[in-house]
Parts: C-alpha cells; sequence; structure tokens
C-alpha cells in the first residue's frame, strides 16, 4: 500500500472503525473513505452499490456490525443475525464486483465452539457447538468467514478475516441494556461510586454496592481497540490471504483471567470502595473464551497496551464524556 491507497473503512465511527483510522492516519494514509451510516445503509443492497460505484475504493476494512453483550444477543437474536447478514453480503458482494485488492473482515471470538479446547485454534471453526447466548451472532460471523473464503478459493482475491478476542477502548458503547462487559463495569462502578441512582432509578448512596452479572468465574480474554487497530494496518502492510491457512487470523493477547478478577481491576481503577454482588441467576455466558494467537505472533506481530493501563485510559475517555 501507498499513502495514495483508497481505503473504505466501514463502520468508521464504531469502537474498532474509529480505532482503524486512527492508526491509519497515523501510518500515514491520509486517502480513506468514511461515509455515515445516514448516508448510506450498508444493510442495502442497492446503497451500498452506489457507494462502491462512487468512491472506488483500493483496500475495505469492514469493521460495521451491530454488536452487543449477552443481554442484548439473547433479546435480539433476529436482528443480530440479519443485519449482519445484509452488511457482509453487500459490503464483501459489492467489493468483489468492483474488484477491490484487498479486504480486511472483522469477525469475533465467539464463532468458536462453546467448549472447545482452550486457547482456541483458528482450525477449531465449526467443530462443535455454539455458545446459545449469542449464536445468532456467531452464525452471521462464521458466514463472513466463508464468503471471504470462498472468494479468495474460486476468484484468487485476497480477503483475510480476523478474529479478534473481546475489545475495549475509547468509542466503546456504555449502554447497560447493549454493552459487552467491560464498559458495563466501568459505568456501574462509576455511577455506584459518586451515588447516582441506579438502573432502576432508586436513590443510593456514594460507594454503594454494586451488582454484577453470573457467578464471575468465567474467564474472558481483553484486548485494547487500538491494539487491533494496529493489527491490521500491520497486516494490510505485509500479509496476504494466501499467507495464512484459511486466511483466518486470531488477534488477542495470550491472557485471560476470571470475570471476577476483572472487576477487582475495574473497581481499583474506578475508585469504587463498596460491595460487589453476584446474581448468580443471571447468565455466564461461555466458561473462557482465550483465543490461540501463535499464528499472528510468528507473523511478526504482538500486542502492546497492557489491562490495566487500558482500562485506566479507557475509564478517562469516558469520565470526560458522562
Amino acid at each position: 500500500m501507498s499513502s495514495l491507497t483508497r481505503i473504505l473503512v466501514a463502520g468508521h465511527t464504531g469502537l474498532v472503525g474509529s480505532a482503524v483510522v486512527r492508526a491509519l492516519h497515523a501510518r500515514g494514509y491520509e486517502n480513506l473513505v468514511c461515509r455515515d451510516i445516514a448516508d448510506v445503509d450498508l444493510t442495502n443492497q442497492a446503497a451500498t452499490r452506489a457507494l462502491f460505484a462512487e468512491e472506488r475504493p483500493d483496500v475495505v476494512v469492514l469493521a460495521a456490525a451491530k454488536v452487543g453483550g449477552i443481554l442484548a444477543n439473547s433479546e435480539q437474536p433476529y436482528e443480530f443475525i440479519d443485519v449482519n447478514l445484509g452488511i457482509e453480503l453487500n459490503v464483501v458482494g459489492e467489493a468483489f464486483r468492483h474488484e477491490v485488492k484487498r479486504l480486511i473482515f472483522l469477525g469475533s471470538s465467539c464463532i468458536y465452539p462453546k467448549l472447545a479446547p482452550q486457547p482456541l485454534k483458528e482450525e477449531f471453526l465449526l467443530t462443535g457447538l455454539l455458545e446459545e447466548t449469542n449464536r445468532a451472532y456467531a452464525i452471521a460471523k462464521i458466514a463472513g468467514i466463508e464468503l471471504c473464503r470462498s472468494l479468495n478459493r474460486e476468484y484468487g482475491t485476497d480477503y483475510l478475516s480476523l478474529m479478534p478476542t473481546n475489545l475495549y477502548g475509547p468509542g466503546d458503547n456504555f449502554d447497560l441494556k447493549t454493552s459487552h462487559v467491560l464498559p458495563a463495569m466501568i459505568r456501574k462502578f462509576h455511577e455506584a461510586k459518586l451515588g447516582l441512582p441506579d438502573e432502576e432509578g432508586r436513590e443510593r448512596a456514594p460507594q454503594s454496592a454494586v451488582v454484577l452479572w453470573g457467578s464471575g468465574t468465567p474467564r474472558r480474554e481483553l484486548l485494547h481497540v487500538d491494539d487491533l487497530a494496529a493489527a491490521i494496518v500491520f497486516l494490510l502492510e505485509g500479509v496476504h490471504a494466501g499467507d495464512v491457512p484459511d486466511a483466518l487470523v486470531n488477534v488477542g493477547t495470550s491472557r485471560d483471567q476470571t470475570i471476577r478478577d476483572l472487576a477487582a481491576i475495574v473497581q481499583r481503577v474506578v475508585g469504587h470502595t463498596g460491595p460487589v454482588e453476584w446474581d448468580a441467576s443471571r447468565p455466564d455466558g461461555a466458561p473462557q473464551k482465550l483465543l490461540d494467537v501463535s499464528r499472528i505472533t510468528a507473523l511478526g506481530w504482538t500486542p502492546t497496551i497492557g489491562l490495566e493501563e487500558g482500562i485506566r485510559s479507557t475509564y478517562e475517555w469516558y469520565c470526560a464524556r458522562a
């Protein structure tokens, strides 16, 4: 790629897309195509086709997606599979029709079987049953991987699929009904520290108790979104679909911790000193989702942002906007 390479970042206002834009700008790439959803609905085939016909990108980073935590996935399974399938079919399909040279598709670690051996290797895909709470979303992401893999095999395209672990960072979603575990924890501890009303609108004192979902025993690996963006730029600049089996690459840290230990880190960073209670009637999700990252490590990339450092900067970002 050169500084003149025309790069479409689909979903540029989201957590991943905004980080990708920052990383590309930092590397000197200025010829970026960024269109808001208000201008282009990527679930609409005609609108997506018109975007590609007008902009003619050389490279596409497909970060646009409908995402959410356990609650959102449990309550809206149809919306999660419908929206994500629509985006993938349109963007990948139009990239192929308009002869886009390179494409990066962003999947998710939830594509792997619920009870697969840990850590999760890329070859474990489609070897077992999925976690029920986010099955619809996972199936949509698996379909996107297969789209790219099939085009590579049949037509020789250079489309690479990345499977990031659980992401967090500036630009995250802190809505308690739709967010993932870490931003939800940050908001809960912050509001309890200040004594703001709880989720039901009830008054409470500063440093009041925080109620978290599940048993706290599942283990989660977390990756700062700026590390993921750095990995995307690294792969675009030097790695092609044919360089890795099935054009599939995990991106993570190779380290995880229990949800209970994660809560302790967030509590310390936020400065909450009240009690923590666990609601075991709520679902835990998959028991563990630790990625095997030997493939991307062998290619020459490793993350650089430590977990507590990343949580602290994310909390500062949240406080500046809360």
